[in-house]
Order: C-alpha cells, then structure tokens, then sequence
C-alpha cells in the first residue's frame, strides 16, 4: 500500500482527526505535512485554541508519517512545547519529519505553525514499529 492509500485507511475509522478538519497536504515515509482550520467550538475558556487542538494535529502527523513506511506504528511517548497562542480562525499546519529509525522504534519532530510560518507548538513523538504490514492488517479487516 501507498502511503496515502495506508493514511486514507487510518482516516477511515479516525474520527477525532475527521472532526479536527484535518487535511492531508503531503504524505510519504517518514514525513507528513497536514492543514486545519481552528474553530471557536475548540478554544478554552480564554477564547484561544486547547492546547489539546495543536497537540492532536501533531499526534496525527506522527502517526501518518510513521505508518506511511508500509509498516504499523503506534505512539508509545509524546511531549509539546507551546510557544504562541492559536486563535480561531487560524490555519494550522503540522509538519512531522523522522528523525531516527530502528528496527523496532522511531523519533519524530513535528512543527506547529501558522500560514505566515510564525511557529506555533513543537512536538515531540517516539513510536514503536509492530512488524505488522498494513497489508496483513488490511487483509483482517
């Protein structure tokens, strides 16, 4: 399977991502780049975005861009650093890059910004590699 056809699949049964309005921009192994708009119904009580909003945005990139090698990858650690509130309205974009693989694990960075690139959140992502093929998943399901 493709990367995108692994990513149509996950999206499949992935209704959080589906009410965040995730779009996917670019897909392929190990890398990821997805857009979103910010809604009022996901702002805290400040009236900007949960921090929760740009954290689901990374955790999907991660979980893409780890997936997209053919092989089932799971998160086992995240962390976000927040740097700029996000406000309704704002456009979103989260760009996960692979920085380490092994056999079993790998690590991730994914960067939060903004349409005029100003970085929003940075996050952090290891997951472990199941030795499971989407293929044999597919066939499962």
């Amino acid at each position: 399977m493709t990367p995108a056809e692994i990513v149509a699949k996950m999206m499949e049964k992935d209704f959080f991502s589906q009410w965040l309005g995730i779009e996917v921009m670019e897909i392929r192994p190990g890398y990821c780049l997805l857009r979103m708009r910010v809604r009022e119904e996901m702002c805290n009580g400040f009236s900007i975005a949960h921090g929760g909003i740009s954290f689901s945005l990374a955790d999907s990139a991660l979980a893409f861009a780890a997936n997209g090698h053919g092989e089932q990858a799971v998160s086992i650690s995240t962390a976000i650093d927040h740097l700029e509130k996000v406000e309704p309205g704002d456009i979103l974009m989260a760009e996960a890059v692979e920085l380490h693989t092994s056999r079993k694990l790998a690590r991730y960075r994914v960067e939060i910004f903004d349409e005029a690139g100003a970085m929003k959140a940075i996050f952090r992502g290891t997951v472990y590699r199941t030795g499971k093929t989407w293929e044999q998943l597919s066939i499962k399901n």
